[in-house]
């Protein structure tokens, strides 16, 4: 006879185990051996809301156990009818996930606080070292801003669905405000020294808020769930019973300590269409966004309206790609097609290329070899940056919510990370082409 622990996510426990011990197969196969239970089977709970709980199952032939879902919660727990060697850990490095999140959030306020000290110094006397000063800071906060980004989305992989979803729509709401700032500080502010100190100050408050919000985080009951480390159910043999008499008695076998990394290879193979998807969105966004986007005029540029000179690049530009991609990411809140393994998906993703070449086709200037402008009015490039915004929200979402929820959970955490190094990877890829397509325009 074969006992299989499962953990259960929040959910009510009393009602699931009050159904599974009313199976009468299920108390004969606790108190004897009965003649129905040939061989493992198992009972599944569904997560559902917000305690944790553990439930029992036997290898009990037809049992099925399930709860409605309410978190939207994907990955069920499905526990192995055979042991298993060793045990899978979910940590994707040696160094645990909130020490990343807090190093590099304190790494990055304290490079701000830096150039925050520095925008009021006078620097006049020691350029060069003023300028070393500046690409050392630059390099140490990209790194910390890459381990603390991939961090969190590999974290946010084992939550439900929706918390994700609501992380990479922040990234867009950032965008968005970046935007807005930059527009308000180039109509009001008159002194360029006091708004670097402004921009500086402002990010200096907001990293600290992320500081205080990230120590609270452990302390609701909904995120210490999802934060702890998931392992595999583990199997109770004959002769290795699960305790009877002892109530408080953990359900679960001793972990090992020396338990490996998650194996990268699984990840890349179930994830390589999603990869492909995120991959190419972010080349074919980065190759246009900014470098061909930003250097493109208004045709009645010689009229000497604002609009159509001083703001033309940040509205038409910035802003507006910036809160298209938001709605393309929110969009994702309320529609989510097509689906993780469907082919539309990498063919919406390869059809965005037809923007490249519209909006190098828009007045884009200084042209030196590619002299035809084609679309001679101003609304075609506010079009083209849109419809870039809107499927780059939309279209780059959708698998990087997906990854993590196609693998086992106990995976969820090195999923995102793997999603996120795409994501880099993409935006690597075309910026260095980039280059290469100014060039030839």
């Amino acid at each position: 006879m074969t006992f299989i622990t499962v953990q259960t996510p929040p959910t009510e426990p009393r009602a699931a185990l009050s159904e599974l011990t009313r199976k009468r197969c299920w108390r004969s196969c606790w108190t004897t051996r009965h003649p129905a239970c040939r061989g493992p089977r198992t009972a599944s709970v569904v997560p559902t809301s917000s305690s944790s709980a553990w439930a029992l199952a036997a290898c009990c032939h037809g049992i099925s156990l399930s709860l409605p879902r309410s978190t939207g919660y994907s990955n069920s727990t499905t526990a192995p009818s055979r042991p298993r060697g060793r045990n899978l850990r979910t940590r994707t490095s040696w160094v645990p996930i909130h020490v990343r999140v807090l190093a590099s959030l304190v790494v990055m306020l304290a490079i701000f606080v830096v150039m925050t000290v520095l925008v009021k110094v006078d620097t006049s006397s020691w350029t060069h070292g003023f300028f070393a000063v500046i690409i050392i800071c630059m390099v140490i906060l990209s790194g910390a801003s890459t381990i603390f980004n991939s961090s969190v989305l590999g974290m946010t992989g084992s939550f439900p669905m929706r918390n994700s979803q609501a992380l990479i729509s922040g990234g867009g709401m950032g965008g968005t405000i970046s935007a807005v700032a930059s527009l308000v500080d180039l109509a009001a502010s008159s002194d360029v020294t006091d708004s670097a100190l402004a921009f500086f100050l402002t990010a200096d408050v907001f990293l600290s808020l992320c500081i205080g919000l990230y120590l609270l985080l452990p302390r609701l009951e909904y995120a210490r769930y999802y934060m702890k480390p998931v392992w595999p159910a583990h199997v109770f043999s004959d002769e290795e019973q699960p305790p009877q008499d002892c109530p408080n008695a953990p359900l679960v076998a001793p972990r090992s300590s020396d338990s490996p990394t998650p194996p990268l290879r699984p990840i890349l193979k179930k994830t390589a269409s999603l990869g492909f998807c995120v991959i190419y969105l972010f080349f074919i966004t980065s190759l246009v966004f900014p470098a061909i986007s930003a250097n493109i005029e208004s045709l009645n540029k010689g009229s000497g309206s604002l609009w159509t000179t001083k703001f033309f690049v940040p509205l038409t530009t910035f802003l507006l790609y910036n809160f298209a991609d938001l709605c393309g990411r929110q969009i994702t809140a309320w529609i989510q097609v097509p689906g993780p393994r469907s082919q539309v998906l990498p063919g919406l993703a390869l059809l965005r290329t037809c923007l490249v070449p519209l909006l190098v086709l828009c007045n884009y200037q200084p042209r030196v070899h590619l002299q035809t402008v084609v679309f001679q009015s101003d609304i075609y490039p506010v079009v083209f940056t849109s419809l870039l915004g809107l499927s780059n929200g939309y279209l780059s979402t959708l698998p990087l919510i997906y990854g993590p929820k196609i693998v086992p959970r106990e995976l969820a955490e090195a999923t995102g990370v793997v999603m996120s190094f795409y994501l880099y990877l993409g935006l690597v890829l075309g910026s260095a082409f980039s280059t290469l397509l100014v060039h030839l325009i």
